[in-house]
């Protein structure tokens, strides 16, 4: 595996990336890891580096970066009342679609003149506070990505005008929303209400409810870890990329 830590300019400042892909050939096709609210820590990097084993040129952004370099947070950023998990709400609730959408754009340009990186459609997938963002990239760049994933994405139906719901429609690629039976970010009525959107949407795509599960049930290392789901994420990931991705 080959990896580093990089800087990719945007408006509003520097956007740490890791990025990662295979020692041998190449070109291999994008994928943009979106991260959840806790933030980049080791946990997603080895998250990327599977990906990357499988022949994917892997993007993972510090979507926080507009606040400053110091948004890695603390083990005990899960905590709710914590110095750490404070910190990370006053930058995580002033989080939206709009900006991201621009960091999105940044990271299409760079793959785009990278010799190691096909110049192809590009996977996108978003966990937690990102499945928003990662439904509202393929609405917003629906010529250049190819398939797109929410696992455990926060309030996809809300009031808000960027809400991603509102365009489904707008996506070219196949897009898959996984949820958590038991998720109050995610309520079960919330869900069938988007089970209905998408598939009046027309996207060839699939709405898949884990049972038995809680939001956040694909990280190894929460609490609410299952490891048949998690491993079942990673077997519609690598199904929904091989499908669509060259």
């Amino acid at each position: 595996m080959r990896e580093e830590i990089i800087d990719i300019a945007t408006k509003d400042g520097q956007m740490e990336t890791f990025v990662c892909r295979p020692e041998r050939g190449g070109p291999y096709p994008a994928v943009f890891v979106l991260m959840d609210a806790p933030g980049i820590r080791e946990e997603l990097y080895d998250m990327a580096r599977r990906l990357g084993t499988a022949g994917y040129f892997v993007m993972l952004p510090n979507l926080y970066y507009r606040a400053g370099r110091d948004t890695k947070y603390g083990p005990d950023v899960l905590e709710h009342g914590s110095a750490e998990h404070t910190r990370m709400r006053a930058v995580r609730t002033k989080m939206t679609i709009p900006p991201v959408m621009e960091d999105v754009g940044e990271l299409l340009d760079f793959v785009a003149g990278h010799d190691e990186a096909t110049n192809g459609l590009v996977g996108v997938h978003g966990y937690c506070l990102s499945g928003p963002f990662a439904l509202a990239a393929a609405a917003r760049y629906p010529d250049r990505v190819g398939a797109a994933a929410s696992f455990y994405g926060t309030w996809l139906v809300s009031e808000n005008e960027e809400s991603p719901h509102l365009t489904l429609g707008q996506a070219k690629g196949e897009i898959y929303i996984s949820c958590a039976e038991h998720d109050e970010l995610a309520p079960l009525d919330m869900v069938e209400k988007l089970r209905g959107l998408l598939e009046a949407s027309g996207n060839v795509g699939e709405l898949e409810i884990h049972p038995d599960v809680h939001h956040g049930f694909a990280f190894p290392e929460r609490w609410c870890y299952d490891k048949p789901a998690a491993e079942r994420h990673w077997e519609r990931l690598f199904a929904l990329y091989a499908r669509n991705l060259r």
